[in-house]
């Protein structure tokens, strides 16, 4: 299996999260994202302790593509600091593993 990665970033707003997805998709950055929520997220920011509403995003790539998704999110996230991070996939069924391949750039 090539190193297929799980990208995650949060956003305020829901209109944030889908315009975020659909850059991904159609930069074939990502094969395609989620988008979860609301969601709570409480963490601390600037020395307070906050708690927002949040949709959480989980996009489907390769690892070779996350420089280019980090510089994406640079772009057009709406986040001073957002979140972003990369897990390794360490399994997909063989047809979803293909279908992923094909859409990737």
């Amino acid at each position: 299996m090539d190193r297929y990665i799980q990208v995650t970033t949060t956003t305020r707003a829901r209109e944030d999260a889908l315009s975020i997805a659909a850059a991904l998709v159609d930069r074939r950055l990502a094969a395609c994202v989620q988008v979860l929520g609301p969601i709570i997220s409480v963490y601390r920011w600037q020395g307070e302790v906050e708690k927002t509403e949040e949709f959480l995003l989980q996009a489907k790539s390769r690892q070779d593509l996350f420089p280019e998704i980090e510089r994406l999110m640079e772009e057009i996230h709406p986040y001073q600091e957002p979140e972003l991070i990369a897990v390794p996939l360490t399994g997909a069924g063989a047809s979803y593993a293909e279908w992923l391949a094909s859409e990737l750039r």
